[in-house]
């Protein structure tokens, strides 16, 4: 079931998996009290999945998100449904690089025990960020490296997440087209281009923050019934929707990342929590030259040399 997708990667595969034995036993109650926990994309799909299941471990979760305004209505249901919870919303916007140094720089906390990068785009057409990127890598790759580069010091012995896709598996590195200026544009390529990007450099940004202590996962949360799925791939909504993961169980891992104990190891890549392959098939696999190009490019984007 591991590489089938549409059983392994549905609820069925998750509500499966969860009964079978040796399931990664979930976070103690109180696992994260005291705790402060980033979540950007929180006030939508799996980001408010995830919002739940921190705070239901105690967190005092920071929502980051773009419409304050939304994002304080989304607080108020959460609330309603968790119960005493210390949630704190604070914008930002991913896309933004030089808002994403304004939140490093305005965050008044010392200390930030998980971050996670969920936030997410799939804009109809190629759309570029006001550094000039392209959207999906500026919002999937770009953003979450600055921030947590310029977090680094505050995320000392701490967890960073970045959520990933299960549809990266079909896309090769775009070392030569990072910003998707050469070809007919497609969303959901873009998309999965973007995811591919987050994959391939998780082993080099994992060896980068390690002197920091810091664990950094990624992650897919499988198929899920989110905005962004019956916004931008309604047919595939149509076909799959008794089987799409609701905002909890996509999330799971996520969470289940930012709370166990002891921490995972650094630099893998998880489904369902547990470690899983990058690729399906060798024609995906990136020569080194290839990861060396796209590391070069993120650094320089990023400025983060």
């Amino acid at each position: 079931m591991d590489r089938t997708l549409a059983p392994g990667y549905s609820r069925i595969g998750f509500e499966v998996r969860r009964r079978l034995p040796g399931w990664p036993a979930d976070p103690q109650p109180g696992a994260l009290a005291g705790r402060h926990v980033l979540v950007t994309g929180a006030s939508s799909g799996l980001g408010i999945g995830c919002v739940e299941g921190l705070a239901r471990l105690g967190a005092a979760v920071h929502m980051v998100v773009r419409d304050e305004v939304k994002g304080e209505r989304v607080r108020g249901q959460i609330i309603s449904r968790v119960g005493d919870a210390d949630l704190r919303v604070t914008r930002c916007d991913l896309a933004d690089l030089d808002d994403v140094r304004r939140f490093a720089d305005e965050l008044d906390l010392t200390s930030v025990h998980a971050l996670i990068h969920n936030a997410g785009v799939m804009p109809p057409e190629r759309t570029e960020s006001p550094q000039g990127h392209e959207l999906s890598m500026a919002v999937h790759v770009l953003g979450p490296v600055l921030m947590t580069e310029l977090l680094r010091d505050r995320l000392h012995s701490g967890r960073t997440v970045l959520v990933s896709s299960g549809g990266m598996y079909a896309q090769r590195l775009p070392a030569g087209d990072p910003e998707f200026r050469l070809g007919e544009y497609s969303p959901s390529v873009a998309y999965a281009r973007s995811k591919r990007m987050q994959v391939e450099m998780l082993p080099l940004l994992a060896d980068r923050w390690s002197f920091d202590g810091m664990v950094l996962a990624g992650m897919h949360p499988g198929w899920a019934d989110t905005p962004g799925v019956r916004e931008s791939l309604p047919t595939f909504r149509r076909l799959t929707r008794p089987i799409l993961r609701d905002d909890r169980q996509g999330a799971d891992t996520s969470v289940w990342l930012a709370a166990t104990r002891p921490a995972p190891p650094t630099g893998r890549f998880w489904h369902d929590r547990v470690p899983r392959p990058t690729h399906l098939v060798p024609a995906t696999r990136p020569r080194a030259d290839e990861v060396a190009r796209a590391w070069a490019w993120l650094r320089s984007a990023t400025g983060i040399d």
